[in-house]
């Protein structure tokens, strides 16, 4: 089976996390974020990717390749122009003449795909949605059904009074090729916006299946830190994937002094070193090549490689990017800090910063 999988937006929400590193590339514990979707496709029969770009990424071109090493084939596309969601996939599905799947790139999930393309043939559907509920259904666009699963009515962000469900998107559907044609070529044409609009109006069959599956999208740095930890915690099991057992984790060639001490779960990646009096506290991931200085203490943390954490510093509920330099007893507490980011001998953040790669911020900043 195939599927098309967007990852060709410019992940404007996930700055300063991707300024220099694109969306399918961020990591997870570790590995590279769309590693997990293709896995994820892979289990439910789907061995024929396509990869919609608005411009050739040599990263995931060279991480990926064919995608032999995961069991799949990968196709990498190009949009010449911004072509939007419905666009990018008329652009990239038209040698598709099968049932396909459309997945996000941002959507992190176990839902059952299997289940989604079984209910879209047994109900004969053109198009079927996968749902999912939100807490709070007043800032999202919602999509009622009828009792067999046929699509109704769409509400976009309705008052508390207009709420007759609190189902959403997921962002992952199953289409019938002829679809394709109903999206005009070389064009920026949306989903959301124009295609679903224009099955309902014009009665085509075209379905939704509710599902209580885990769900994320990770495009924004709260929600991408939050699915690290869920993750990390086993509150989303993906398929192939177990949650490290409670302790450390640790990669080749990494060093751990003997005083060091660490508490709940943690990932250290391949060539660390964590000195003495040490502090690790789970949920947390270091990546490759970082040095953590004597009596350091990093608490449900996510960093990436290249870290260097001076002695004394402290980082919590916080995610740091490539080769970030924090100096002696400096202070982090819920930022986010983009590539190479230098913070001085004890500065210490407004809880909430981002910081913008590259920028080096004294003792007397706060951040921002």
């Amino acid at each position: 089976m195939k599927a098309v999988l967007l990852v060709g937006g410019e992940a404007t929400r996930l700055r300063p996390l991707t300024c220099n590193t694109t969306k399918a590339m961020v990591p997870l514990i570790n590995v590279p974020f769309l590693e997990y979707v293709i896995r994820y496709l892979a289990v439910h029969g789907i061995d024929h990717i396509i990869l919609t770009q608005r411009s050739l990424s040599t990263p995931l071109a060279d991480y990926f390749g064919d995608g032999r090493r995961l069991g799949v084939r990968l196709i990498y596309t190009i949009e010449e122009t911004p072509l939007d969601t419905a666009g990018a996939v008329k652009n990239a599905a038209r040698d598709i003449d099968d049932t396909f799947v459309v997945m996000n790139g941002d959507v992190f999930t176990n839902l059952d795909i299997t289940a989604l393309v079984a209910f879209h043939k047994e109900k004969q559907s053109k198009t079927t949605i996968a749902l999912t509920p939100v807490e709070n259904p007043t800032i999202y666009g919602l999509i009622e059904t009828d009792a067999v699963g046929s699509i109704t009515r769409f509400l976009e962000k309705p008052s508390w009074s207009e709420v007759t469900t609190n189902m959403i998107n997921a962002g992952i559907y199953v289409m019938e090729p002829e679809v394709l044609s109903l999206i005009p070529p070389n064009t920026r044409y949306s989903f959301e916006r124009g295609l679903f609009p224009m099955l309902l109006a014009k009665g085509s069959p075209f379905c939704a299946l509710p599902s209580n599956a885990y769900w994320m999208d990770i495009g924004t740095p709260e929600k991408y830190f939050r699915a690290n930890c869920d993750l990390l915690e086993g509150r989303c099991r993906i398929e192939q994937s177990e949650p490290p057992a409670e302790g450390a984790c640790v990669g080749e060639g990494t060093t751990i002094h003997p005083s060091t001490r660490i508490e709940g779960r943690v990932v250290i990646g391949d060539n660390c070193n964590i000195e003495a009096n040490v502090r690790l506290i789970g949920p947390t991931v270091i990546g490759a090549n970082c040095r953590i200085q004597a009596g350091a203490v990093i608490e449900a943390s996510i960093l990436w490689h290249g870290v260097e954490v001076g002695e004394g510093a402290q980082i919590r509920k916080s995610v740091v990017a490539n080769n970030c330099g924090l100096h002696s007893h400096s202070i982090v507490e819920e930022c986010f800090l983009g590539d190479s980011v230098t913070l001085a001998t004890s500065c210490k953040l407004e809880p909430g910063s981002k910081i913008w790669p590259g920028t080096r911020v004294d003792a007397s900043s706060s951040g921002g």
